[in-house]
């Protein structure tokens, strides 16, 4: 064995909260960065004074998740793949697999741009841009789709580099890049600098995630890696990508339901009065609720390796150790986040802008966002659960719940009786649901790996 730790060596000979910790740590730090590069643009943005820029990134958000659930696909894939590989101390295939997902990755990348950049006016009306947002969130989304080129394989490549225990390198990567962001944004967005505007802030942002992908390229190129990226070891069948999509699919799903709702509340909130600043602080308050999210999605990539490796191994004790440790820790998590944003929504929500109506939508939306958010904590991890003791197609379900199946009805519908009360509603609404489907799922997941286990025995 290298220097380099072997990614699933953590798991063994340690307790299963040491492992997950030990994990969820990185996955966490890359999760947070790109909250950051869009919590610092939308901070930047603020400081132009204009709710029509605000707006106009507001409407943006719908496909950066998108997209960012799109890399997950792959990026999981290399982690889980890739560890489980290195795990069986076969570095010529791990080595195969990340050159392969990294291969898919810049074409699906190289997709996501030319056809972002094609079809940029009518996605953007799609979700909720106006006639008078729309020049500004075009200027955004230009170079966002521009950014796809980098993002997907330094994902991949970032997930791979935690596979192989390089947390080093995976943490100068995302942390380079977001420092970068920060640096940059003011000098390309204001008039003592290069006076580009909102435009400003999203090319920044994109020379900043280049900038993370020549570093996890120089890592993997210098010879410096377990992994080895080699155009010879691109291996591409259905087999292999329909693997690689079922791992990703959860996190895929969460993301994208994610998006739909908040294009549906954008299009639903412009048919309210006071449109403009309604959907201004949606997307200041969805940008908070990111950080939330990635904290979470993070602790839950540590978890799942944890948990399909004591579950795979017949390891039935470690295995409800590691649920129970989950399950702990997503709640404290999402309780933690709770009560921050509740008792700092208004100094938060002011950090983006100084408009007293937008302040005011702000800190109510925020609020009621929050309000019961270990719903999304206790939902995402039964998802990985469930899917983890090979029951895929209820966690796929459970994954869709709180964004989907729920939080729509409610956004179409109590918006049109209560005006925007119905828009702070419809989230509480969703996650009472959410919580109670999870709870009475409860003996279901107990059930399936108990039976489960017993099989792997016989």
């Amino acid at each position: 064995m290298s220097d380099t730790e072997h990614s699933l060596s953590v798991l063994e000979g340690i307790t299963p909260s040491k492992a997950i910790v030990k994990l969820a740590v990185p996955a966490t730090l890359a999760l947070l960065a790109k909250a950051v590069y869009n919590i610092v643009d939308t901070a930047y943005i603020g400081m132009l004074h204009s709710d029509i820029a605000l707006t106009a990134v507001g409407v943006t958000l719908p496909l950066l998740l998108i997209m960012v659930s799109i890399e997950n696909i792959f990026a999981a894939g290399a982690a889980v793949l890739a560890g489980r590989q290195l795990g069986a101390k076969d570095e010529a295939r791990a080595s195969s697999t990340v050159t392969t997902i990294v291969g898919i990755s810049v074409a699906v990348g190289l997709v996501l741009c030319v056809g972002g950049i094609i079809f940029i006016e009518p996605l953007l009306r799609a979700f909720g841009a106006s006639d008078t947002s729309l020049p500004m969130a075009k200027d955004y989304a230009f170079w966002m789709f521009i950014a796809a080129l980098a993002n997907l394989p330094a994902q991949s490549m970032n997930c791979a580099a935690r596979a192989e225990s390089s947390v080093k390198i995976s943490s100068v990567a995302v942390i380079v890049g977001a420092a970068l962001n920060v640096i940059l944004d003011p000098i390309f967005m204001f008039d003592w600098g290069f006076g580009m505007g909102v435009e400003g802030a999203s090319l920044a942002t994109t020379v900043s995630q280049f900038v993370t992908f020549f570093i996890l390229a120089w890592f993997y190129l210098s010879g410096k890696s377990v992994i080895k990226l080699n155009i010879k070891r691109f291996k591409l069948s259905w087999d292999f990508l329909k693997v690689v999509t079922v791992i990703g699919i959860p996190t895929a799903v969460i993301q994208i339901c994610l998006s739909v709702a908040s294009s549906l509340t954008n299009i639903v909130a412009a048919s309210l009065p006071q449109a403009d600043e309604i959907i201004a602080a949606y997307g200041v308050v969805q940008r908070l609720i990111l950080i939330g999210c990635y904290v979470v999605m993070g602790f839950m990539q540590g978890y799942q390796p944890v948990a399909s490796y004591a579950f795979g191994a017949g390891e039935e004790d470690r295995f409800r150790q590691s649920v129970r440790f989950a399950l702990k820790g997503s709640l404290l998590l999402t309780v933690l986040v709770a009560v921050i944003y509740i008792l700092l929504a208004r100094p938060l929500v002011m950090l983006f802008n100084r408009n007293p109506v937008i302040i005011e939508y702000g800190k109510k939306l925020l609020i009621s966002q929050v309000v019961i958010y270990p719903a999304f904590g206790l939902c995402y991890m039964m998802t990985i659960t469930f899917q983890t003791i090979g029951a895929a197609q209820y966690g796929l379900f459970l994954s869709m719940i709180r964004q989907g199946l729920f939080y729509l009805p409610f956004i179409l519908t109590l918006p049109k009786r209560f005006g925007v009360m119905g828009v702070y509603l419809s989230q509480p609404a969703a996650d009472v649901l959410t919580i109670l489907v999870c709870i009475l799922s409860i003996p279901a997941m107990k059930r399936i790996a108990a039976q489960s286990m017993e099989k792997e025995k016989v």
